[in-house]
């Protein structure tokens, strides 16, 4: 139980790690998108728009960024690979159905015992109703033996 609580601890890391390479991924192409300047890259189409100065970074700058951006996403692509090799090999179809076979025997048990439950509870139900109904009927019995004694 411990070790598949372990391997659940993994998929949670890898689900976390995949979520943030898309938050990396989604940051990256937003800052490529925003961060340079419209260059012309065929004679065929001219550039028609320009940014401000302020709002794209020099080519400098730029390339210094994409190269962190890059490291970034190879960084926790490395870190996805080492969670995904660290994950257990899936077991045979056999097995799995093996263990599933008894799993459902093992509920059908279960349910079997919480049926029997269930009825020995409405048993005892039923016969606590009839002692409070026995008890309350012989209190008004007695009840109205006094008030006949006093009248």
């Amino acid at each position: 139980m411990l070790q598949e609580l372990s391997h659940m601890d993994r998929i949670t890391q890898l689900q976390d790690e995949i979520q943030q390479i898309l938050v990396i991924m989604s940051r990256t192409v937003a800052y490529l998108t925003t961060r340079v300047n419209f260059l012309q890259v065929s004679p065929e189409v001219p550039v028609t728009k320009q940014r401000k100065p302020d709002k794209f970074d020099t080519p400098e700058v730029f390339e210094a960024n994409k190269k962190e951006l890059v490291t970034d996403l190879v960084t926790k692509a490395k870190q996805i690979e080492f969670l995904i090799n660290s994950l257990p090999e899936p077991e045979p179809e056999e097995t799995q159905a093996r263990r599933l076979q008894a799993l459902e025997a093992e509920m059908t048990i279960a349910n079997q015992e919480y049926v029997r439950a269930v009825s020995r509870a409405k048993d005892l139900h039923s016969q606590i109703s009839d002692v409070l109904k026995t008890m309350l009927v012989q209190d008004d019995a007695d009840l109205l033996e006094i008030a006949r004694g006093t009248a």
